[in-house]
């Protein structure tokens, strides 16, 4: 049925299963004589046993989805794969998408394919407006390929970066719709960023004939985010959107799905692709679902949740121990903000320093945003890098409930964070004092002369 079964298989079955395919690749027929330059020919058996035999890659030189003749095993595992992924893309919550294709390079080469397909329609257009994120390969994406992006700084709501829904129309008036390629818009991100406002987005690209990619990197394991992606497509216009594999189904990095509502759009990106691929992304992630199974994956988006209010209300309590604030980030499902006023307010560095104990500490994946750091990336200059504002009101700290995070992660990141700031407040306390005895010394010495 192409359908991601209910219950997951066991390790024996899946195994079976994967080398029935690959004896249908014609490098593990016995008696085979190739004659070519790529035959499928492995000098490692480690290397072959890695891959189960299934060596030869998917597709063929003009189409990354086409069918490979002498690799019929791998040809059923591309398609098989792209089936099981479309079904859990409408598990997930976007019901009406009706193609995917899963790509061997991460989110951001796979924008990039997306935005050089669009090249071949609109020839003329050279801008593409994107609403801030202050990540690098969504930036360099466009760049890459060779785009000039258009940024439009965000609003600030409360706590919360917004979309500015009226700078993004008042652009496109300003550069005529035909110069623009499209809008690339953003659901997964870092609080207090939240994701963009994708229907407001979607109708403003309808009513200009505007394309609209959007940047899904971590988005599949969030219902909110993958609900804004089938609004967005019921009252307005999405062309496609991405996401990795790595995020969202916790497999190796190198991988990523490229969905839209439009087969032939999403065939065009698919043929856009020069060469064959790497199957390593789809036995991966095919592995992955045929062993979790549709309720096993289900399973892992509730634990999830449930997870993310768990570490809110628990993250909120150690804020008000320490005198800061958990942001009040409603919008965002996935990542929260803590903030370092205190801190920043004592020691410049000590917000820095927090990110550098945590590390030292393997706490891993939480982001230490300071006030007012300038990057330049392909020669544009953001200021307030990693805060996606000019001048967030506050240093602060990131901490994300993304799938696969246990209880005992969030408890002992709480227990390690804590200590860590008690460090801090004592050291900045130190560094304040020893500064006041210092100027009261030089004041002296002044009076002195």
């Amino acid at each position: 049925k192409g359908k991601c079964p209910e219950d997951g298989w066991d390790e024996s079955t899946i195994e079976l299963f994967l080398h029935e395919l690959a004896i249908m690749d014609s490098n593990n027929f016995l008696g085979n004589c190739g004659v070519g330059e790529r035959e499928g020919r492995v000098a490692s058996g480690l290397v072959a046993r890695r891959h189960y035999r299934l060596i030869h890659g998917i597709g063929r030189s003009g189409d990354i989805s086409a069918v490979q003749p002498k690799a019929a095993g791998s040809s059923l595992l591309n398609k098989l794969t792209n089936s099981v992924v479309l079904d859990i893309i409408k598990l997930a919550g976007v019901r009406t998408v009706t193609n995917c294709f899963v790509v061997p390079m991460a989110t951001g080469m796979s924008l990039t394919l997306c935005f050089l397909t669009l090249r071949h329609k609109r020839p003329k257009a050279k801008y593409i407006i994107w609403p801030r994120i202050d990540q690098k390969s969504c930036f360099k994406s466009m760049i890459t390929a060779g785009f000039e992006p258009v940024v439009i700084e965000n609003v600030l709501e409360g706590d919360e970066l917004r979309t500015d829904i009226e700078a993004v129309e008042a652009k496109i008036k300003a550069l005529g719709a035909e110069n623009i390629l499209c809008v690339h818009s953003t659901t997964s991100c870092f609080a207090p960023r939240v994701p963009d406002r994708l229907e407001e987005l979607a109708v403003i690209c309808a009513n200009y004939d505007i394309p609209h990619i959007v940047n899904n990197a971590y988005g599949v394991q969030s219902s909110k985010c993958m609900h804004l992606i089938q609004q967005g497509a019921r009252v307005g216009r999405i062309d496609a959107f991405v996401q990795s594999l790595d995020k969202n189904f916790m497999v190796p990095v190198g991988g990523a799905i490229i969905a839209g509502f439009n087969e032939s759009f999403v065939q065009e990106i698919s043929k856009m692709y020069p060469g064959r691929a790497s199957a390593s992304p789809s036995l991966d992630v095919l592995i992955t679902l045929l062993s979790l199974g549709a309720s096993g994956y289900k399973q892992l988006l509730k634990e999830r949740k449930e997870m993310f209010s768990y570490l809110s209300s628990e993250l909120k309590k150690l804020a008000d121990n320490h005198n800061e604030r958990l942001l009040d980030t409603p919008h965002n499902p996935i990542s929260l903000a803590m903030s370092l006023k205190n801190l920043d307010e004592n020691n410049d560095a000590a917000v820095t320093q927090l990110g550098s104990m945590l590390f030292t500490r393997q706490v891993s994946g939480a982001r230490v945003v300071p006030c007012g750091s300038v990057q330049t990336v392909n020669n544009y200059t953001f200021k307030g890098f990693m805060s996606h504002a000019n001048d967030y009101p506050c240093a602060y700290l990131n901490a994300a409930s993304a799938i696969g995070i246990k209880k005992q992660d969030v408890d002992v990141f709480l227990k390690r964070l804590d200590k860590c700031l008690k460090t801090s407040r004592k050291e900045a306390k130190k560094e304040k004092s020893v500064n006041e005895i210092s100027n009261s010394n030089t004041g002296t010495e002044r009076l002195e002369d």
